[in-house]
This record gives structure tokens, sequence and C-alpha cells, in this order.
């Protein structure tokens, strides 16, 4: 499941990973990121990548309103949709959580099919210096609701590109600038996240061709998210499983 501050680049980001994983640019355009994120980050969506020209991969992405410091997904709401509660197409409410008494989108009973199994933060690299504190600990509050619920996290640094003309120039400089290191770290120590689950990614924006030097930052992080995700499976089965 994608969260982020709102105005972040989540849409960008899946869209950068259909392209990359099914193999071709395509038409399919999801909401603007940067334009009026209330109006475009309400519902609760569900992304797939297409395999090929009659089947997907086993596998969804769950994006959901942002985070903000004032506003934004209520932190309860997130806790609900980690535990497969909410359905897809529920529009968000950032003055009050959903309610479980005669709401339509609310799952009272979810199965393992619709519960979270990965939580990915998406945050632009040019934002990770903006967070206040009051979207720190709210960061904080959610990693550790989903700690407690053992789903794991990850952290995707979209818009590296931008942030760096090294790195706009060449993708191969993402891990020699100083900078985005220092900036990773500081988010890592300040959320709480480790080094090794966040991922800088540059996201297809205005390319018309797949190109390898991007493809290959957003399926490493696309194969860690898998690798993490199966980890969840085995680890919940494991624990239902007689001695």
């Amino acid at each position: 499941m994608y969260k982020g501050d709102l105005g972040g680049d989540r849409s960008g980001l899946a869209q950068s990973a259909i392209h990359a994983g099914s193999g071709f640019v395509d038409g399919f355009v999801f909401y603007l990121a940067n334009t009026e994120p209330y109006s475009f980050f309400l519902q609760y969506a569900t992304y797939k990548i297409r395999k090929d020209a009659t089947s997907v991969y086993p596998f969804v992405f769950n994006d959901i309103m942002g985070l903000a410091s004032h506003g934004g997904v209520q932190e309860e709401d997130v806790k609900l949709a980690l535990k497969g509660h909410i359905k897809e197409g529920y529009k968000f409410n950032p003055e009050s959580p959903i309610s479980p008494d005669r709401n339509e989108f609310y799952n009272e009973s979810p199965t393992s099919k619709d519960t979270v199994h990965l939580l990915v933060c998406v945050v632009p690299a040019d934002k990770i210096i903006l967070l206040q504190d009051k979207m720190k600990e709210k960061l904080r509050k959610i990693r550790k609701d989903a700690s407690e619920l053992n789903i794991p996290q990850v952290v995707i640094i979209t818009k590296i590109d931008q942030f760096c003309p090294e790195i706009e120039e060449d993708l191969k400089n993402v891990y020699k600038v100083a900078d985005l290191k220092i900036k990773m770290e500081t988010f890592s120590a300040d959320v709480g996240v480790p080094m090794n689950c966040i991922f800088p990614v540059k996201n297809y924006h205005e390319e018309i061709a797949l190109k390898d030097e991007v493809d290959s930052l957003i399926l490493c992080a696309l194969r860690s998210i898998i690798n993490f995700c199966d980890d969840f499976i085995h680890f919940s089965h494991s624990r239902y499983e007689p001695v």
C-alpha cells in the first residue's frame, strides 16, 4: 500500500512501476500528482501491473489519500486499510475516519487477500528537508501501527533527477551524491526506517520510451518490495502452522 504527503508523487511512481514492469510505456494515465491534491487523492484505489495482453502479475498496489501536517488522510484510516477494513472506491475524509456503521465501503470481515502485506512511503527527494515535526510524528505513528501488525515498510524517494544536476545528467551517480545520501540518512533517523529499506528512483514523466537506467532503479525497488511481501506471507503462515 502506498502512502505519502499531499502533492507527492505516488501516482507517478505507480505509473513508472507499471511501465518498467510491463516492459512498455502505454497511454494509461493516473491522476496528476501535483495538481489540487485534495480533489485527486481522496479515493482508495488499486493498480495492477500488466504481464502481457491477457494477464497481470499476482500483486496489486493500493493508493491512499496523502498525509499532511494539517489535514490529509486520518491515521485511523491508514490503520484500518492495513487491516483490510477499507474497500476500493472509498473516498477518504480528511476531517474524520471511516465509520463502520452503515458504510458500504467498510469491510467488517477482511480475509488475508484484503490485508496489506507491505507499506510503502513515497517521498519526493526535494521534500525530505521540508518535512515538519508533526508530519514526522505521523509517519512514526503509522510505522508503529504497521510494525505491530508485522507489516514491513519501505520508503521510495522519487524525483531524484530533479533534486540534483549530477543525477539528472547520469542516473548512475545516484549512489555517489553525498547530499542525497545525507538526506536519506536523515529521513531514516527521523522516521525509523532502515537505510536498506529506502530506495531512490526516477519516475517516468516525460519519456515516450523505456530507459534501462530508469528501469533498473524502479525494478530494484520492486524486487525488494516483492521479497519483503514474500517474507511477510511466509512469516504469517508459519505462525499458524502446527509444530
